[in-house]
């Protein structure tokens, strides 16, 4: 791709496009406030308006007015991570137009794991941190059982439940059988974005992000909630080609700022578990 063909906001585009399909978590947050960022470091005010209540009514009775709060959380974009790559000029004339687009692929990709390390920390902030100890097939069905039952009680909506998994954990589930589809489960049906299917009415994403608690690559934190629970907001806030003077060679470097939030704990709740051999 020559230089002068380059159009930022069409690449930027195009990147942040990539990022997306390749998010896990940020996949399972609402990303409602993310046209409102424009630098690192921005601030972005989410209003909560807290409950109302009801009362009984009479008539002739003066009724009685709640006079409403609205408690802000602020979320900050703190996160800032670049790419910087260049391809040299006997390569491209070999592989035009292909290898451009395939290293931006490659940016993206890394980029949006990047983003999805950050939001796996926001496990260990939910309301419950359900202990499950050591995991073999047969108990996984008790598991989200339990994660529905705490979501239910606290009064979490049942629509657009979700939950990430690890792979380990993802083969407990097909080992259990219980994934709501006809036939088994084949690694062609895995999405771009980590979905893999459903199970108890929650959408399960897999995810290799999700961080060790017990110490070993097998002891995992697992997020259970709906989108109420993070909000996330990314942006591409720059993106050049240019020529190196050291070398023959198209360059392109980005730059990709993004930060998230527990905006609800009460929505969430995380599965500490252990893998136990079968």
């Amino acid at each position: 791709m020559a230089l002068e063909n380059f159009i930022p906001k069409i690449w930027s585009a195009r990147l942040l496009e990539n990022l997306r399909k390749d998010h896990v978590l940020a996949e399972v947050a609402n990303t409602d406030w993310e046209g409102d960022i424009a630098n690192y470091g921005d601030t972005v005010k989410i209003n909560s308006i807290g409950p109302v209540t009801v009362r009984d009514y009479k008539k002739g009775d003066d009724i009685e007015r709640d006079e409403l709060d609205d408690a802000q959380t602020i979320l900050t974009i703190d996160q800032a991570k670049y790419f910087n790559f260049s391809i040299d000029d006997i390569d491209q004339a070999q592989q035009r137009p292909k290898v451009m687009d395939e290293a931006m692929e490659e940016a993206a990709h890394a980029l949006s794991d990047e983003s999805d390390k950050f939001l796996a920390e926001f496990a260990k902030e939910a309301h419950r941190i359900e202990d499950a100890g050591e995991t073999q097939a047969q108990d996984v069905y008790e598991h989200l059982s339990q994660v529905n039952r705490k979501l239910d009680e606290a009064n979490v909506p049942q629509a657009d439940r979700w939950g990430v998994i690890t792979p380990w954990y993802m083969q407990k589930l097909v080992l259990a059988k219980i994934f709501e589809q006809q036939g088994s489960f084949a690694a062609d049906q895995v999405e771009n974005d980590g979905y893999v299917g459903e199970a108890l009415g929650i959408s399960l994403y897999m995810s290799n992000n999700l961080r060790e608690d017990y110490g070993n690559d097998d002891d995992s934190l697992m997020p259970f909630g709906t989108r109420r629970a993070i909000s996330f907001a990314e942006q591409i806030l720059n993106m050049e080609a240019y020529r190196p003077e050291d070398s023959f060679a198209d360059a392109m470097k980005g730059l990709y700022v993004y930060g998230g939030k527990v905006v609800d704990p009460n929505c969430m709740v995380t599965i500490r578990a252990r893998h136990q051999a079968e």
